[in-house]
């Protein structure tokens, strides 16, 4: 990049991508964290570009519009709603990463240049965005980007795996059982038996996820054997690769670890209550009825240090960058078992992530712009 171009030169303001939507189920989370993040970052500072991928996949010019990115009256926002008319695309320079030129094309015209992009902000959740396969296309490009690299992505977003690296790493994590595709389509009675086994040893209720999703999309609580066939229906529609959890009696705790100039830190940690209306903190809890969290938790100073020391930990083990939240169980025996990271945790207003930052001091704007300055700071590449 020429020093004419480049973000620290007087001529311009570094600009950021905000890529949002994605081919998901948690489209429409992506599309309300993606308006919190353009409502608050510095137009002073950035200057910023919207980037919408539809459901199908096309990616697109959007409006700048925060407000219409938002839920109103239960109703989810899309990509669809917001992109231009035309059938139009945003490419990005796989080809040629030393320009970092972002080319608008449309059918039959000459595409056009939408000027260079430093550093891309992915608020995509879920497959096709938080899942390393985005990340892998920037570090194609050569564009820096906030939050985890290819690997921490993959196996942030991978429940199996996830868990087998945090136990390889000494954390302390609950009993699952994984049915893979294969193993369903080869013998959908086995597949039945080994989960019905793992609640023999371990006992109802069970709950029946997908593995590969995120925003509690697809899961369900089963109270025994009457409602499994249509709780692995439910979780294999959002994935063919399954996860089953014991319930672990106890309290929710979640942790937020962001990255400092001096290496990643870990907020106060907040509790999710359990929500009456609900049997568990599901999508519905989380997005629609609004479910508010205790921030900061009650907890001793004690257990306040460990769970800490603990998200930071699964941050490293999972070699993480920029951010993650950490959920855990405190069990009834005082212990916590780490259930799971997210390495692009929702950014909504009611989101527990920057509400743990808020209360550890440093407000969402501020938190924005940390995150894009430690992608800045980053090279991209083997590192």
């Amino acid at each position: 990049m020429s020093s004419e171009t480049s973000p620290q030169s007087p001529q311009r303001k570094p600009r950021v991508a905000v890529v949002f939507g994605g081919r998901s189920s948690e489209h429409a989370i992506s599309v309300v964290t993606a308006g919190a993040v353009l409502r608050a970052i510095d137009r002073a500072k950035y200057d910023v570009l919207p980037i919408g991928i539809t459901t199908d996949g096309r990616w697109a010019l959007t409006a700048d519009d925060p407000e219409r990115m938002a839920i109103a009256d239960r109703s989810l926002p899309s990509v669809e709603q917001l992109a231009d008319a035309s059938d139009g695309g945003v490419l990005l320079p796989v080809t040629t990463p030393a320009s970092r030129e972002v080319v608008y094309a449309e059918p039959g015209a000459v595409p056009k240049a939408l000027g260079e992009v430093d550093v891309v902000f992915p608020v995509l959740h879920g497959p096709y965005g938080e899942d390393g396969t985005l990340q892998g296309m920037l570090e194609l490009a050569g564009i820096p980007y906030v939050g985890a690299g290819v690997l921490a992505s993959a196996v942030g977003q991978d429940k199996e795996y996830m868990k087998r690296v945090f136990i390889s790493f000494g954390l302390p994590v609950g009993p699952y059982v994984v049915v893979r595709p294969r193993e369903w389509e080869k013998d959908q009675a086995a597949a039945r038996k080994k989960i019905v086994d793992f609640a023999g040893e371990h006992g109802w209720p069970l709950f029946v996820k997908p593995a590969r999703a995120g925003s509690s999309m697809g899961i369900t609580k089963v109270d025994d054997l009457s409602g499994l066939d249509e709780a692995i229906e439910e979780a294999r529609r959002h994935d063919p690769k399954i996860l089953v959890e014991s319930l672990l009696r106890g309290r929710e705790i979640e942790c937020g670890v962001l990255e400092f100039e001096d290496g990643p830190r870990a907020s106060v940690p907040a509790e999710i209550p359990p929500v009456s209306a609900h049997d568990f903190y599901d999508f519905e809890a989380k997005y629609i009825d609004s479910a508010s969290g205790i921030v900061p938790a009650p907890l001793s100073e004690e257990q306040t240090r460990r769970v800490q020391e603990l998200a930071v930990e699964a941050f490293e083990a999972a070699s993480c960058e920029g951010l993650v939240r950490a959920d855990f169980f405190l069990t009834e025996d005082g212990e916590f078992v780490i259930n799971e990271i997210n390495t692009m945790p929702g950014f909504t207003p009611i989101s527990m992530y920057p509400r743990m930052w808020q209360e550890s001091g440093v407000e969402y704007p501020e938190l924005v712009d940390r995150l894009v300055q430690a992608a800045l700071r980053r090279s991209t590449g083997l590192r």
